[in-house]
């Protein structure tokens, strides 16, 4: 069986088309990565700051654990965040793999699969998307912008 030049253009531009989509969502795991690794750094400081208690003051151990609450928070919005814009990348491979052998005669595939699928891996990435602008602002609204002063530490 031979397929004509022309649908075999027509058919690898139509498969193609959603990978474009998966380059945003490449971009925003990259960009919630770095969200994701500046907690968890944060997270460390703390930590290590938490360890060494006698030499802090109350006002600062305080304003250490709120803020190691509230990176962990973060840190966990960014892994929710994470496995959507995943769970989008993969629907939409799916879907670059139905368009392609739908078109390809495998016509024992509803064009519906290709909907759903699509449709799904958009809501995905709406989601990640929503959740990060969850997670930048609760970022910005639990800087402590009145961090105590460390008792070693002059300022």
């Amino acid at each position: 069986m031979s397929i004509p030049t022309n649908d075999v253009t027509s058919t690898i531009q139509l498969a193609l088309t959603p990978v474009f989509l998966l380059t945003a969502v490449v971009l925003l795991i990259t960009a919630i990565s770095g969200r994701l690794a500046r907690a968890i750094d944060r997270m460390r400081f703390i930590h290590a700051e938490l360890l060494e208690l006698p030499k802090l003051t109350r006002s600062l151990e305080s304003h250490y654990r709120v803020e190691y609450r509230e990176a962990r928070i973060r840190g966990r919005m960014c892994a929710i965040a994470i496995f959507f814009d995943v769970l989008s990348g993969v629907l939409i491979s799916m879907t670059v793999l139905e368009i392609f052998f739908f078109e390809t005669g495998g016509r024992y595939l509803q064009g519906s699969f290709v909907i759903i699928t699509f449709v799904a891996g958009l809501l995905c990435f709406m989601t990640a998307l929503v959740v990060v602008l969850v997670e930048v602002v609760y970022a910005h609204r639990s800087v402590g912008w009145d961090l105590p002063s460390h008792p070693d530490k002059k300022v």
